[in-house]
């Protein structure tokens, strides 16, 4: 039997150039309007007992080749447990090896996390005491842009994810981050909710995230490129989010993203704002060292080279909102692939330790709360 290779489902993204016995060539479709791509998610069938070999042929042309090498897929058999798989990359092509014992398997990117997740996030947490759900908008593809908001403290704390689709470790991140938060015998969140107002945006990017996008949403825009301008035309997401932004004002936010090339967790500032003061930046720096204390799953060594003074990009979220209210502003950088310091060779980097790193990002705030706003 012939194995079949589809990826016609949420969140879905391949196409099967041919199928020959146990191997079959692959490509990854660029998101709408858009010459990114790179996230895959697809599922192989008649594939009990099966030496698969699975070759993507288009990664040389990908958003980020460089995430390539040192790589590993990850492949679930129940839709639950994700693992990482045997992967090989060389001259443009990535091949995945998988055994299945059963008859489908799925093959991912990263694990999943699909719109019916999101949905049934968005109503288990907006069923909490205490936790108010707010539609912000309708998305170009008519989608529920919403947001959960906890807590009576005079500081006004945001988090968000998923502004890039295809970098789901960061639902996965704020999945963590609302059990803790609605943890009602969790001491570090009663304190935070008496301390803080907290609004999470568990996905800024329904219609990405639903059409297999890697890092835009149904217009083909990067929302983290439209803070300086949003529109309703373009980037309604970001403009109805800055819109509450700004009827609440941001004390402290952290955009939660993933990488693809760098090996570890890390954070990105906002050196080089206009505005930039020693006591911001302070904050900035103190919180992101003490995170790195507390977990050997975050660390400073690794992370994007910082912008020259006056030269922040103020389209993107974490610099505007920085330049704009005076936040503690921060971007959470996850990996695709695995935690070099702290390896996991069953798992890689995985939702466990996403979730795992919405609780320590926590607890290092509450640390700090006093000291910010």
């Amino acid at each position: 039997m012939t194995i079949t290779i589809t990826s016609d489902f949420d969140g879905g993204n391949i196409e099967v150039l041919t199928i020959d016995g146990d191997t079959a060539d692959l490509a990854i479709r660029a998101d709408n309007l858009s010459d990114f791509y790179q996230w895959f998610y697809f599922r192989v069938s008649g594939a009990a007992g099966r030496a698969l070999t699975l070759r993507i042929t288009n990664c040389a042309g990908s958003a980020y080749p460089d995430g390539w090498s040192g790589y590993k897929a990850r492949v679930s058999e129940d839709g639950a447990e994700w693992r990482q798989t045997p992967t090989d990359y060389a001259e443009g092509v990535l091949t995945i090896h998988a055994e299945p014992k059963g008859d489908s398997v799925e093959v991912a990117y990263f694990a999943p996390y699909s719109s019916e997740q999101h949905a049934a996030l968005i109503e288990r947490f907006a069923a909490k005491p205490g936790v108010t759900r707010a539609l912000l908008c309708r998305t170009l593809d008519g989608r529920p842009l919403e947001s959960l908001t906890m807590g009576e403290g005079r500081k006004q704390v945001w988090f968000y994810a998923r502004q890039h689709p295809g970098e789901t470790m960061a639902e996965w991140w704020m999945e963590g981050a609302l059990e803790k938060l609605t943890d009602p015998g969790d001491a570090t969140a009663k304190l935070l909710r008496e301390k803080a107002t907290i609004t999470l945006v568990p996905n800024m990017n329904p219609d990405g995230s639903a059409r297999g996008h890697l890092r835009t949403n149904a217009a083909g825009v990067n929302l983290n490129r439209e803070w300086h301008a949003p529109s309703e035309a373009q980037s309604p997401e970001v403009l109805h989010v800055l819109r509450a932004m700004d009827e609440t004002g941001v004390d402290f936010a952290m955009d939660v993203h993933g990488d693809e090339a760098i090996p570890a967790a890390f954070m990105a500032g906002f050196e080089g704002i206009p505005s930039w003061n020693e006591k911001q930046a302070g904050l900035y720096t103190k919180y992101r060292n003490t995170l790195a204390e507390r977990t050997p799953d975050f660390q400073t060594r690794l992370g994007y080279v910082e912008s020259a003074p006056g030269q922040a990009n103020l389209s993107m979220s974490t610099a505007q909102l920085a330049e704009r209210f005076g936040a503690v502003s921060m971007t959470l950088e996850m990996p695709f692939k695995d935690n070099d310091d702290a390896p996991d060779p069953a798992h890689g980097w995985s939702p466990v330790r996403s979730k795992k790193l919405a609780h320590d990002c926590l607890d290092n705030l509450a640390a700090m709360i006093d000291e910010i706003g």
